[in-house]
């Protein structure tokens, strides 16, 4: 039974279905209460829970709420450092909150790319792209293990929450440097297991889609970057993200498994 949870497959069906209904029923939750909430899930009112992960309260109004879902664990706008002009890719884009907000960032000159593997989130996300009138961004359905982006055409990627739910780290990765330009920019808020987790959290279905049981350490996490091709790679832990994590699985302690994690990484000019 582990070894069938652990199925990139498998897992990648479990984390679309989900997902899908998430979007279809807007309810943030990444499995059936009471037993798991989800990422940035809590008692609190979404604005709350967006403001917690970094986001200011313009840049809150500045969307849709139909689309922030509250499934991040940060804001990567924070240190992706977005230009006038740029063009930027978002991983597991859901429903556009992310995009939107880089689409305003990058300017009429830029360009934004949404990349999700769930067909309810893209077309929620188009929805939300068209009520705000932006034009430079168009949302793609795809696996973010094999991106449909030719090579070198992205200046910046940006993800928030997504890369711990991938079962192929490593693939991810390799099509995220595939993809960028030469001194193209990383730019992740995601989640990082504070040390090896028990394979019991591994392998529990409901942690897989919950953004826990996917994390893996920093070490690990680091490694798998460098071997990418990565530079200049920098994870800095959100200390401050625990008091909202333990809110996720609290019978697991949540917040003595895992932490938000602002991740940087460039591509080489070779």
């Amino acid at each position: 039974m582990a070894n069938a949870t652990r199925q990139p497959d498998t897992i990648r069906k479990r984390i679309r279905e989900r997902y899908g209904r998430i979007a279809q029923t807007a309810k943030a939750c990444c499995a059936p209460p009471p037993k798991f909430a989800c990422c940035a899930q809590s008692p609190s009112t979404p604005d709350a829970n967006t403001a917690w992960m970094g986001y200011s309260m313009e840049e809150i109004a500045a969307a849709p709420e139909a689309a922030e879902l509250g499934l991040g664990c940060g804001n990567p706008q924070v240190i992706a450092h977005l230009r006038p002009g740029e063009t930027v890719l978002d991983l597991g884009s859901g429903a556009g909150f992310d995009c939107l907000l880089a689409a305003l960032a990058v300017g009429p000159a830029g360009r934004v790319i949404g990349v999700d593997m769930t067909e309810a989130m893209v077309r929620k996300a188009r929805r939300n792209a068209k009520a705000t009138g932006v034009d430079n961004i168009e949302f793609r359905k795809g696996e973010i293990e094999r991106l449909p982006l030719q090579d070198q055409t992205v200046d910046v990627i940006i993800s928030n929450c997504v890369v711990n739910l991938s079962p192929e780290k490593e693939a991810v990765l390799k099509e995220a440097f595939r993809v960028l330009k030469p001194g193209g920019r990383l730019a992740l808020a995601d989640v990082v297991a504070l040390r090896l987790l028990p394979e019991a959290i591994r392998t529990d279905p409901d942690l897989q889609c919950a953004c826990i049981g996917g994390a893996v350490p920093v070490e690990t996490l680091k490694r798998m970057i460098q071997e990418a091709g990565f530079e200049a790679i920098r994870i800095d832990l959100q200390e401050e993200s625990r008091e909202m994590i333990k809110t996720w699985a609290p019978a697991q302690n949540a917040d003595r498994l895992v932490v938000s994690a602002f991740i940087q990484a460039v591509k080489p000019v070779r």
